[in-house]
C-alpha cells in the first residue's frame, strides 16, 4: 500500500513539474520568413463609372440596391471585386497582379466587413497566389487578417497581413495597404 501512495505522489509531483516548466518558459518571439508590401485599389460600380470599376455590389439587403451602398453601415452588402495590386499607392501604376474575392459588410452597429480573396500574380517577379480570408473591421488604423495558403512562388505560405487605408473617396474608391508577412514558407 505504502509503494502505490509514493507511486502516485511521485506521479503527482511529475505532473507539476511538468506542467509548472511548461508555464514559466518564455515564448519565443517568430521571425518572418518573408515580407512583402502591396497597395491594391479599388473601385466600386455606382452607376456612372462602368468603364473604371474593379468591383461590383452584386448582393443588398432588400430595401438597397445595387447600384449604391445600403445605409446603416453598409450592412448587407455583398461586393465582389478585381482589383488591381501595385507596389506603390499610385492607382496609375503597372499592375504586378490581380485582387479578386469579396468583401460583406457584417454588422448593422459598427463599420466592419469580412474578407476572402487572393492576391493572384503572373509577372516576371512572382507566380501564383496568396489567399487571405478574416474580419476587417474598418474603423481601427490596421487590422490583422490571416494568410491562409498560397500557389507558385507561395505554395503553403502562412502569415498574417496588415491592412491598413490608405486612401479612400467617399464610397466609390478606397485603396489598402496590404503589409504581408509569412511565417511559413516553404
Amino acid at each position: 500500500m505504502e509503494a502505490k501512495r509514493f507511486l502516485l505522489l511521485f506521479f503527482l509531483l511529475s505532473l507539476i513539474s511538468i506542467s509548472t516548466a511548461a508555464t514559466t518558459q518564455k515564448v519565443r518571439a517568430r521571425k518572418p520568413c518573408k515580407s512583402m508590401v502591396f497597395y491594391f485599389h479599388d473601385i466600386i460600380y455606382n452607376g456612372k463609372n462602368a468603364k473604371n470599376a474593379t468591383s461590383a455590389i452584386v448582393g443588398a439587403p432588400q430595401w438597397a440596391n445595387r447600384t449604391l451602398l445600403a445605409g446603416q453601415n453598409h450592412f448587407g452588402d455583398l461586393v465582389v471585386f478585381d482589383d488591381p495590386i501595385t507596389l506603390d499607392n499610385n492607382l496609375h501604376s503597372t499592375p504586378v497582379g490581380r485582387a479578386q474575392g469579396f468583401y460583406i459588410y457584417d454588422k448593422k452597429d459598427i463599420f466592419t466587413a469580412w474578407f476572402g480573396f487572393s492576391f493572384v500574380f503572373n509577372s516576371t517577379e512572382h507566380t501564383g497566389s496568396i489567399n487571405f480570408a478574416g474580419a476587417d473591421p474598418l474603423m481601427n488604423k490596421t487590422r490583422d487578417i490571416s494568410v491562409i495558403g498560397g500557389t507558385g512562388d507561395f505554395f503553403m505560405a502562412r502569415g498574417v497581413a496588415t491592412l491598413m487605408t490608405d486612401a479612400f473617396e467617399g464610397e466609390v474608391y478606397f485603396r489598402l495597404r496590404t503589409d504581408i508577412k509569412f511565417y511559413e514558407c516553404w
